[in-house]
């Protein structure tokens, strides 16, 4: 429910901070002794602050953008290792009042066709899923309150969870949905929501207002508070990210980061991830119209620039960068992506790759088995696990956890866990091949005899039929 506006916002996302943030990282692009000072604090796992970081992102010296990038490889491994998280997103519908000038789901467009689906289509596009391998779902729809009301996001994250086929079962659905009050929000952490996720596309006032002419989406101060209500709601784990390409993107990670420091601030935990979209073309919307967009070096110095800053947080990367691109970044800092993602409403049962309700176009349009295949090619080990929402390992408690450096214990072991159910249930014969010997190395590898006997014999469990334990 939209409520009347409020200036908190503009106390944690103070515009004068951002400008004199950036005028200092501008006269200390070439301050070599700083910028190695920054990247020593990095290497302490601990974090930079949002002037710091942006400090790294001026400075244009190749060794020290090297070494810092470096950087970010080597706290990416050490923090998450070599697991990769896979998730999918559900569209329920897009209808939607805002005006957003960059989404084609805008109110003014009469040129897309409005979708809704019904529980039993959900059902479906949730079978379908399941029958990929999905364990883990991002739900998205416009904002509408007559079409899109919570009550249908409610119903329908039930349907998402009591959906099953075969061995299938959506374990963790996570919402992408409108800013909306604490009590909203109290009913979604009711309903078993993974990660409340919403982006602020931009964190400059003008910029954003620019953007978004009409609806509820307009007023910033509502939008940009969402995540204060959300935590106050009950949702410990909360996403956050901007839209790279809309405005300038010095003053949006600067924004972001000063975001997920009021976050650890006023309630003890920052963001449990950050994504990192690009504007892309889509029905309606021409890159022609936003000359900011983001050429890949700066994307990828983002990337490593985020790991290094809020080091303890997931990072998320969709399909719409390319194969060559979600290389690239994840070994710089990217620790969840999408595959075999549909766009659209109902794109999950139909046999077109794309249709005239999709939000924007996919670049990445392999199959989930390909993307697993291609995963496990290049040493990354592909993970469906849930456990530390299904075990309430959430918030400041998982946050915890991955500081003490222990959330490893559980990740790696589950990872392999997940794998292999992936394996017996989906998998190509080519990649099953490939998963197994990965599975063969990863145990090989565990540290800890007790955790390498454990994951032994839940794989053995596995192979049998036997899943009667969470993960």
């Amino acid at each position: 429910m939209y409520n009347p506006k409020s200036a908190h916002a503009e106390e944690f996302i103070d515009d004068a901070e951002i400008r004199e943030t950036l005028d200092y990282a501008a006269r200390n692009r070439d301050n070599r002794a700083l910028i190695e000072e920054i990247i020593n604090k990095a290497a302490t796992c601990k974090g930079l602050t949002h002037r710091e970081a942006a400090v790294l992102l001026e400075c244009d010296q190749p060794d020290l953008v090297e070494r810092y990038m470096q950087l970010a490889r080597e706290l990416k491994q050490r923090l998450y290792g070599n697991r990769i998280v896979l998730f999918a997103p559900l569209y329920l519908s897009n209808y939607c009042i805002n005006g957003c000038v960059y989404c084609p789901y805008h109110g003014k467009n009469r040129t897309i066709p409005r979708k809704k689906l019904t529980q039993d289509e959900i059902r479906q596009e949730v079978i379908a899923l399941q029958k990929m391998g999905h364990k883990r779902l991002a739900v998205e729809a416009g904002e509408h309150p007559i079409y899109n009301p919570l009550d249908y996001i409610i119903d329908s994250i039930k349907t998402i969870y009591d959906t099953r086929v075969g061995n299938g079962a959506i374990r963790r659905v996570n919402v992408n949905i409108a800013a909306t009050d604490v009590d909203s929000y109290r009913r979604l952490h009711e309903a078993g929501i993974g990660t409340y996720i919403l982006f602020q596309e931009t964190y400059n006032k003008a910029n954003y207002e620019a953007l978004h002419p009409t609806g509820p989406k307009s007023d910033y101060c509502w939008h940009t508070e969402a995540m204060d209500r959300a935590m106050q709601g009950g949702c410990d784990d909360v996403g956050i990210g901007v839209l790279y390409g809309l405005t300038t993107y010095r003053y949006d990670l600067v924004g972001l980061l000063m975001h997920a420091e009021h976050l650890e601030a006023r309630f003890g935990v920052g963001p449990h991830t950050i994504s990192v979209p690009r504007i892309c073309p889509a029905d309606d919307i021409s890159l022609e119209d936003f000359p900011d967009v983001l050429p890949d070096e700066i994307f990828c110095r983002i990337v490593a620039i985020i790991r290094l800053s809020a080091p303890y947080t997931g990072m998320i990367i969709s399909t719409r960068e390319s194969k060559r691109v979600r290389e690239r970044v994840l070994e710089l800092g990217i620790s969840q992506i999408s595959g075999g993602s549909r766009t659209s409403v109902g794109g999950y049962t139909t046999e077109e790759r794309h249709d005239e309700t999709a939000q924007f176009d996919v670049s990445d349009q392999r199959t989930l088995d390909e993307v697993i295949a291609w995963l496990l090619d290049i040493d990354m080990m592909p993970s469906f696990c849930t456990a530390c929402y299904r075990e309430g390992r959430t918030g400041d408690r998982f946050m915890t956890l991955v500081k003490a450096g222990k959330i490893s214990h559980c990740c790696t072991p589950n990872a392999m866990l997940t794998l292999k159910e992936y394996l017996e249930d989906y998998a190509s014969p080519e990649t099953r091949a490939k998963g197994e010997a990965m599975i063969a190395r990863e145990l090989g590898l565990l540290p800890n005899e007790r955790i390498r006997d454990l994951a032994e014999r839940r794989l053995n469990d596995i192979a049998h039929g036997q899943r009667d334990f969470r993960f």
